[in-house]
């Protein structure tokens, strides 16, 4: 039996993009945060992210890479038709990447606006993602509504990423952080049930089959379990950050876990609404497959890497694990 490598790509890309998106969401979410703290606190939340921000980043070159090998046709229409966007999120990471090497060196008024900075380039990289995202669900169409549309994706993915950085918050300091990480946590909470909520109600108008896959019965039935549970997810973390407010809870862990899965079950409901497309209506994963002597020379190579990246990664967050203590460079 031959293996469908196409399918098996599409599999590892969304993977890899799920990984990132969580992965590098919560660091993400923490920039978002910044301005909120104190000069102090500000030097812990980085500190929090610190042994893991780049490596995150892996996750999503490996997702533009599979892209960009095993579905050629399909990256011919998707990176020109979302230039301006992949153009600021690349802009606001390297915007990031400056800041925080730059921040840790300075003082005084140049560190607080290195510190702005960060935040810029965190929100920044946080709304062009969800515009690229918004751009694939409506297949690229253009118009003063998918603007706004695009719009909504990035300001909700934004308060999802600051739900992902409260809740890692809540795991890795202590003290008055701590306390204001919790709230954090319940004001992130609900901004990003509204974002998932519109961005859920909007996405089927932007597609006919969409449409059709979401609300044709019986499959309505079959899917109601998707946002049901993403509702409970969001019920969960309002719950145990009550319960650590109170003190009536140790998990803190609890809040960042159920904040991971309101992003897989979210994912899901995407990945089963463009399936089989990667250009919505367009162009199937088989369409825009490379031939399969191509694909079969990246699989083998994606069998080699693959292993090392998770590996790595699984390494460094359990010797980092625990409470964050200060980051500083070597004088």
């Amino acid at each position: 039996m031959q293996l469908d490598l196409p399918l098996i790509f599409t599999l590892l890309m969304g993977l890899a993009i799920l990984a990132y998106v969580i992965l590098d969401g919560f660091d993400l979410g923490v920039g978002i945060l910044l301005p909120l703290a104190t000069r102090t606190e500000q030097d812990m939340m980085v500190a929090s992210i610190g042994p893991f921000w780049d490596a995150n980043e892996t996750w999503l070159v490996l997702g533009v890479g599979i892209l960009l090998v095993a579905f050629p046709h399909a990256h011919g229409v998707i990176l020109p038709s979302l230039y301006l966007e992949v153009a600021a999120m690349l802009i606001s990471l390297i915007l990031r990447g400056v800041a925080f090497e730059f921040r840790v060196k300075a003082s005084g008024w140049h560190q607080s606006m290195w510190n702005h900075l960060f935040f810029a380039g965190s929100l920044g990289t946080a709304i062009a993602q969800g515009a690229m995202l918004a751009g694939v669900i409506t297949g690229f169409r253009e118009g003063p509504l998918f603007i706004a549309f695009e719009l909504l994706v990035g300001v909700g993915l934004a308060g999802a990423y600051a739900l992902l950085g409260a809740t890692w918050l809540a795991i890795k300091t202590e003290g008055d952080l701590h306390k204001r990480a919790l709230r954090w946590s319940k004001a992130a909470a609900f901004l990003a049930a509204a974002g998932v909520a519109a961005i859920s109600l909007a996405t089927p108008f932007a597609s006919a089959g969409i449409m059709e896959k979401w609300f044709a019965w019986p499959r309505l039935l079959w899917l109601s379990p998707l946002p049901l549970l993403s509702a409970a997810a969001f019920a969960g973390i309002l719950v145990s950050v009550t319960r650590l407010q109170r003190g009536s809870s140790k998990r803190e862990w609890l809040p960042f876990v159920l904040s991971v899965w309101i992003f897989v079950f979210a994912f899901a409901g995407l990945a089963y609404s463009l399936f089989p497309y990667l250009v919505v209506d367009r162009m199937t994963i088989w369409q825009a497959a490379a031939a399969r002597e191509s694909l079969m020379f990246v699989f083998v190579g994606t069998c080699v890497v693959l292993p090392m990246i998770i590996g790595y990664t699984v390494f460094s967050y359990r010797v980092f694990w625990g409470k964050a203590r200060s980051l500083t460079y070597g004088e």
